[in-house]
């Protein structure tokens, strides 16, 4: 239960996509632990950010959550604010903060709660953020969760405080899916910093390409379960899923149309990889492109018009865009012999996606306006680049010192996040939309 306290405020379908194949490595990788955990690990500095102090919440010593910790480490990772020293201090939500101290401190707000056992074995979780340069209390809410949810708690006092100070929507309490191997393929659905990973789906045969439908209630993804690649929609919640293409030859790269009703999807099923379309429910597909060449890795715009997607015609693989019920496709990419894996931002003015260069694999940016494109990574195995609901923040997979990790980076690669697992190997990581409160 959330209320507030105050408010004052108004597929690797061809060769070119097989660079770092997912079946070979994921099978040469050492074993995950069931209940494998991650730990943020921020690097950089931003040209702006924010100076936030986040007070240890009131009894959250005996919680086993440090929510204020956690609020932090989600709002330093956004890359807009900066943590100070909170060090000695005692504030909890109904206390008026010592506002010279803060601004001695040089911190801009304050956020400070407290968290309590209930006899129920429910905690309840209190917040109050404060605007330090103008004295001003910005509101606060309340929250009665089992144990369970403390983190998720945590993750919508960050939202909170980000949208109240930033004045848009935060995306610490989104989720995001990707695929281990550990003896067996494992389909994640983790928090937005890679804490609380669940298995949702685990099977002796690869899984790859998972997809967020719009709602946030499904993952579309393929299986080889049958030994050929064929997609499947898994309902989250329940665990059920049910056969969406399964035609002759390869089915594979699903993506979701923003309505939810409709899979973009590469079948090779008339010779060659070609897109079609295909109710989320199954059925009969729809031809999109007609070419000799692999068209593959179909991702709709955030206004369902168009399909962005990867084609070898021009000789080389590179990014193209068509309707999203056909028609020509114009390409997108120029810089650079080798893009593939498209993401586009839901403000619709980013475009992410993989380019080799020199060897090696590097995630750039392209301002679809201009078509400016930067290199925002010093990696050179990065793969699968997914935008966060927000369009701030990009979550891609890489390899660090030998090891696979999942990162998340801002758009101008200022502020990267490692979300460091123990062991196995990470790929293709997914953001889920913004969840309904």
């Amino acid at each position: 239960m959330i209320k507030p306290l105050h408010d004052s405020s108004p597929t690797p379908s061809s060769s070119f996509l097989a660079r770092r194949s997912l079946i070979a490595a994921l099978a040469a990788s050492p074993a995950l632990p069931a209940l494998a955990q991650f730990r943020v690990e921020v690097t950089g500095v931003g040209l702006t950010q924010l100076p936030i102090a986040l007070v240890p919440f009131k009894g959250q010593d005996a919680s086993p959550q440090k929510i204020s910790a956690i609020v932090q480490a989600d709002l330093e990772r956004s890359g807009q604010f900066r943590g100070v020293d909170a060090s000695g201090q005692v504030m909890d939500e109904a206390s008026r903060p010592d506002l010279n101290l803060w601004r001695q401190r040089t911190a801009d707000s304050v956020v400070g709660g407290s968290v309590t056992r209930l006899a129920d074995g429910r905690y309840s979780v209190l917040f109050r953020l404060w605007d330090v340069v103008r004295g001003q209390d910005l509101g606060g809410q309340s929250y009665t969760v089992p144990q369970g949810d403390l983190r998720l708690a945590a993750h919508r006092i960050a939202d909170f405080v980000y949208e109240k100070l930033t004045g848009e929507k935060g995306i610490f309490s989104t989720r995001i899916a990707y695929v281990t191997k550990g003896g067996r393929y494992t389909l994640w659905v983790a928090d937005a910093d890679g804490e609380n990973a669940q298995a949702a789906l685990t099977s002796p045969e690869p899984i790859i390409s998972p997809r967020w439908s719009s709602n946030g209630g499904q993952l579309a993804y393929v299986s080889f379960e049958s030994r050929k690649p064929v997609v499947y929609v898994h309902n989250v919640a329940s665990g059920q899923r049910r056969l969406v293409a399964n035609f002759r030859g390869n089915n594979s790269a699903p993506g979701w149309s923003p309505d939810g009703g409709t899979l973009a999807v590469t079948l090779s099923r008339d010779g060659g990889s070609q897109l079609y379309t295909i109710s989320s429910n199954g059925g009969e597909a729809k031809r999109l492109t007609q070419s000799n060449s692999i068209d593959t890795e179909p991702v709709y715009s955030a206004d369902g018009g168009t399909i962005y997607f990867v084609s070898d015609r021009g000789g080389a693989p590179q990014i193209y865009k068509m309707g999203a019920g056909g028609g020509n496709p114009t390409r997108v990419t120029f810089t650079g012999t080798y893009n593939i894996s498209p993401s586009v931002s839901a403000d619709g003015r980013w475009l992410a996606y993989i380019s080799r260069v020199g060897g090696a694999f590097k995630l750039h940016v392209m301002e679809l306006s201009t078509g400016s494109v930067s290199a925002i990574t010093d990696t050179s195995a990065d793969e699968k680049p997914s935008f966060a609901p927000n369009s701030k923040l990009i979550a891609y997979a890489t390899q660090l010192g030998g090891r696979e990790a999942l990162m998340t980076t801002t758009l101008d690669g200022k502020i990267k996040a490692r979300l460091a697992g123990q062991a196995g190997d990470i790929r293709e990581p997914d953001w889920g939309p913004f969840q309904k409160q």
